[in-house]
Order: structure tokens, then C-alpha cells, then sequence
């Protein structure tokens, strides 16, 4: 199993997860068009995947998913309660409704109930083979129940959103601060570092650090936070990009 990270941040998020006999994309916060031609640039085309996953409907993640259904042969796979806030983009037939465990093929997956201001907003834990990885962006924090499933795992792709004292410092108006800062809002790179701390093992080689806001965070600050309560080097720590396609990472 492999991941690559497509575009990440406040203005488009998008990722593939890639297998032997199953390849996914994960959101669709880019156009079609942009999509296809950095599937292009890596060898890859719509005809070589099963199913395109959505977090949340929030636009950053979606804003290509009409396109994407109207012109590939791709269904969505949602939760029902998520249908509703997605009915304008797609149709309800090009749905697949899941369960919060389900399985695409080889891929085992099991939702993680993420806390954001978006109806019935997920990340994945997704299985292959022997090998585990995590899908986790726009959430205010992790629930005790789901950060215990996220114990151990080969990959992280977790959201380090916002430095917090550049956050409160920044331009932002104190409404969006607070929303950013909320338990309906968005990890911070020192939330995020902690979790990791608590749930990094002996299996983990990778960490890509996700959804970085490009006011209220630079890469350095991301890295450097999290490296603090991660300190094995034997852990590579990789900033995913907004406008750049990142490495093929095999878990």
C-alpha cells in the first residue's frame, strides 16, 4: 500500500491511496481537470481507481467531486448522514453509503467520527495486507475511542493545522479564530503532537503532516513541534503541500 498526498490545505485537499488491486482517492478539493493532469504527471488515470472517499463537505474538499462523478466512472463513498450537505454535487445513485466498518476490495476501512463544523465529518483507518494507516484531517480534537484505534499504525496523515500563538497573533477575525480554535475546528501543531506522542509504535515509519494553514502556520513550526514529542529520526516527518504533489510514500 502506498499514499501521495495531492494537494493539502485551506485551498484544495486531495490524496490517493494505492494497492496491488485497489487504488482510492480520498477528497476532492481540486477541479477535475487539475486532478486528472497530476494523476497524468504520476502515471496514474480515473480508469485505475475503485471509489473516491469524502471527509466532509466543506468546499476545500469537495469543490471538484461533481466534475470528478460526471466524467469517471467513480461513486462516492459516504455516510448517509453526510448525503444531505453533498445532494446539490452528486447524485444520490452515484452514492455508495457506508457502514463504519466497510471494505473496498483489499482495503479494509473503518471510520474515524472526526469533531468539525460539517455534518457527519470522517477520517479512515485503512487495512492491507498487514499494513495499517490513518486518514485524519479537520477536527476540533480525537475522541478517546477513536485515538485508541489509531495505536501502533505504519502511516499517519494527520492535520497540523495552525501554530496557536500565530493563530491569535494573525489577521484572522476573533469569530474565525474561535471557530479555528473550537473542538468544531482544527487540530493545532501542538494538539497533534501530543496525539502522535500517544500513539506512534514500533510499527510507525511515517507521519505526513496535513492541512497546514498557510496564515497561521509555516512548515518549520509544524515540523519542529511535533518533532519535540517525536524525536526518533528512524520516523520520517513529511509536510504535505498545497500546490505541490508529494512523495509516493509506501506504508
Amino acid at each position: 500500500m502506498k499514499v501521495q498526498m495531492i494537494s493539502s490545505g485551506s485551498k484544495g485537499n486531495c490524496a490517493v491511496i494505492l494497492s496491488e488491486d485497489t487504488n482510492i482517492i480520498i477528497d476532492a478539493g481540486i477541479s477535475y481537470l487539475a486532478l486528472e493532469k497530476k494523476l497524468e504527471e504520476n502515471s496514474l488515470s480515473f480508469d485505475m481507481f475503485d471509489a473516491i472517499l469524502i471527509t466532509h463537505c466543506h468546499k476545500d474538499h469537495t469543490s471538484g467531486l461533481s466534475s470528478i462523478i460526471k466524467h469517471s466512472k467513480l461513486n462516492a463513498y459516504i455516510p448517509e448522514a453526510m448525503y444531505e450537505s453533498l445532494s446539490t454535487m452528486i447524485p444520490y445513485t452515484r452514492c455508495i453509503f457506508i457502514e463504519d466498518k466497510f471494505q473496498i476490495n483489499s482495503f479494509e476501512i473503518e471510520l474515524i467520527h472526526t469533531s468539525h463544523d460539517a455534518p457527519s465529518s470522517v477520517g479512515f483507518i485503512i487495512k492491507n495486507t498487514n499494513k495499517t494507516m490513518c486518514y485524519v484531517t479537520d477536527t476540533g480534537y480525537i475522541n478517546r475511542k477513536f485515538l485508541a484505534k489509531m495505536v501502533g499504525l505504519d502511516l499517519y496523515v494527520i492535520e497540523s493545522n495552525h501554530d496557536e500563538i500565530m493563530l491569535m497573533d494573525g489577521p484572522y477575525p476573533r469569530f474565525l479564530k474561535e471557530r479555528v480554535i473550537s473542538d468544531k475546528g482544527h487540530l493545532s501543531n501542538a494538539t497533534t503532537a501530543k496525539y502522535l506522542k500517544k500513539i506512534i509504535g514500533k510499527n510507525t515509519k511515517n507521519i505526513i503532516l496535513a492541512h497546514l494553514s498557510q496564515t497561521n502556520n509555516t512548515e518549520e513550526l509544524a515540523l519542529k513541534t511535533v518533532r519535540l514529542e517525536v524525536p526518533d529520526e528512524n520516523i520520517k516527518i513529511i509536510i504535505a503541500k498545497q500546490d505541490e504533489v508529494g512523495p509516493l510514500i509506501e506504508v
